[in-house]
């Protein structure tokens, strides 16, 4: 028996949502950057400690706030990708206020977030990130590859 899982990836405009999902999905990786309009929904079948799970992935485009995110697109999601630029303090200066506006609407779901072009990041930047935000963060790079299997791995376990 297969159970389908419906996650939400959200986050500000360029952050690589799209990218990570490519990347994950299709094991692909573009530098040409393209606009996400509206929503974007792939699937990825994984298996978990044994059980097929259908992960419904939903790419939302960026959006500056949560708050503008449309309802429709949230709405029934199981499990919350947010996607933050690691060169881009302003994608995560309001991280617990979006994160706080998304769980609001949904049923305590399932929370990943993903610090994204790690491979443009030193080591000093991403300790301050760490610091600064105060929440458990997995540092991935859409372009290299690193920690994307994992991060979708995760939302994928606390689904189960």
């Amino acid at each position: 028996m297969q159970i389908s899982k419906k996650v939400i990836l959200v986050g500000n405009f360029g952050v690589g949502k799209t990218s990570l999902v490519s990347r994950y999905v299709h094991q692909k990786f573009s530098d040409q950057y393209l606009t996400t309009i509206g929503v974007k929904v792939d699937k990825k079948v994984v298996n978990v400690e044994g059980t097929e799970m259908s992960l419904i992935l939903w790419d939302i485009a960026g959006e500056s706030s949560a708050t503008k995110i449309p309802k429709a697109y949230t709405m029934g999601a199981h499990g919350i990708i947010y996607v933050f630029d690691v060169n881009r303090p302003e994608t995560y200066e309001n991280l617990s206020m979006d994160i706080f506006e998304l769980q609001k609407n949904l049923k305590d779901p399932a929370l990943v977030v993903l610090g994204n072009k790690s491979d443009l990041a030193d080591d000093y930047l991403i300790e301050k990130i760490k610091v600064d935000t105060q929440r458990e963060i997995l540092f991935t790079s859409a372009k290299t590859g690193v920690n994307v299997d994992q991060a979708f791995q995760n939302i994928a376990k606390q689904l189960l």
